[in-house]
């Protein structure tokens, strides 16, 4: 099934942590589509099983709910800004229903864990505006915000391969989803593209809030000889910085990096974390809620972000590796190439079989 992608032209300023919203289109009624302008405008989330305090992917999207709030003076809580968090799969729906009563003006699902509940929710209350983040609904009060994870991801796999000494990286995924085999093959083929004899062992931890299993696959993956490990496991991938930094305390002359996922997470270890593969959902929450508060809320579109949009990217690299310079000048090579379209960065592990550069 082909997804639609949306109409607009989008224009992000990472630095100033903003977006250009483009202008939504118009209705049957000539109005702008997703409504009025609103003045007193209210946004909420409901985060996924890992939590708002994840380190990660929800972290990231509450930060950008924050920033939101905070641009256009809205305090937390009901007519502001406000999240929920769910326990367990059970309270999504319930979760959702609770902000829809509560008069939010739109309502966020985070993460592909809710699209079943977005869909059962969005049915119900067809007056509400929902958007979820990587999955899509079809539905004309939801909209659908994507990113090219394989692109940041294929960044984060040339700096391993550039980084690793042992020739053997890890990867660990949380759930064999279509988000996270985005993440994998794009890892995978940039590990390929900088230094093809580099053995890259992959593991899945079957979930996203498990951080003891992430750590057991973090150690048995460093005691085989990996000594460059990405993760794209939320919550779960927190055990993998705990086992990096332990290892690093007992052992400071070797070499144990981390690579992190979705926001900057040098924070986690900044004797560990080699880089991050940058997946601004915090900036496309916020820009989001601005197009939905300007009158211009996307329902039943994608709204997709990649490098082009500068909607994925690559977290700098860490001052202790010694070749630092030569990778940053590799990963800005790439980027280019990815940019221009040289390059078309395999997204499935299908695409992956096929994958080669010149």
């Amino acid at each position: 099934m082909k997804k639609r992608k949306i109409g607009m032209a989008l224009s992000m300023v990472l630095t100033a942590g903003t977006l250009l919203g483009a202008c939504g289109k118009a209705d049957d009624n000539g109005g702008e589509k997703g409504g009025e302008k609103k003045d007193n405008f209210s946004v909420a989330m409901v985060t996924d099983v890992g939590g708002v305090d994840d380190k990660s992917f929800n972290q990231s999207a509450w930060e950008g709910l924050q920033n939101f709030g905070k641009e256009n003076g809205l305090e937390k809580g009901k007519g502001g800004y406000d999240y929920i968090q769910s326990k367990s799969d059970a309270d999504y729906a319930t979760n959702l229903n609770t902000l829809v009563r509560q008069d939010f003006d739109l309502v966020y699902g985070i993460g592909f864990l809710m699209q079943a509940a977005v869909e059962e929710i969005a049915q119900q209350q067809k007056d509400a505006h929902f958007a979820i983040v990587d999955a899509e609904v079809k539905q004309p009060n939801v909209a659908s915000i994507l990113f090219k994870e394989q692109e940041a991801a294929f960044l984060a796999g040339v700096a391993a391969a550039l980084t690793t000494k042992t020739n053997h990286i890890g990867f660990i995924g949380g759930m064999e989803i279509p988000v996270i085999e985005r993440f994998e093959s794009g890892f995978l083929a940039g590990v390929k593209a900088a230094k093809p004899d580099v053995q890259v062992d992959v593991q899945y931890a079957g979930a996203f809030d498990k951080a003891e299993v992430g750590q057991s696959i973090a150690s048995k993956m460093y005691s085989s000889g990996a000594d460059v490990i990405f993760h794209a496991a939320g919550a779960t991938g927190n055990g993998l910085f705990k086992e990096a930094s332990d290892r690093k305390a007992k052992a400071p002359d070797k070499d144990f990096w981390a690579i992190g996922v979705d926001r900057d997470q040098a924070d986690m270890g900044p004797e560990i974390v080699l880089t991050s593969a940058l997946k601004r959902v915090d900036v496309a929450v916020q820009d989001l809620a601005t197009k939905a508060k300007d009158g211009n809320f996307p329902g039943g579109e994608i709204v997709l972000y990649g490098l082009q949009e500068d909607g994925v990217g690559l977290a700098p690299i860490n001052d202790k590796v010694a070749n630092k310079a030569d990778i940053e000048s590799a990963v800005k090579d790439w980027i280019e190439k990815i940019k221009s379209g040289e390059v078309k960065v395999p997204g499935t592990r299908e695409e992956l079989k096929t994958f080669s550069v010149k």
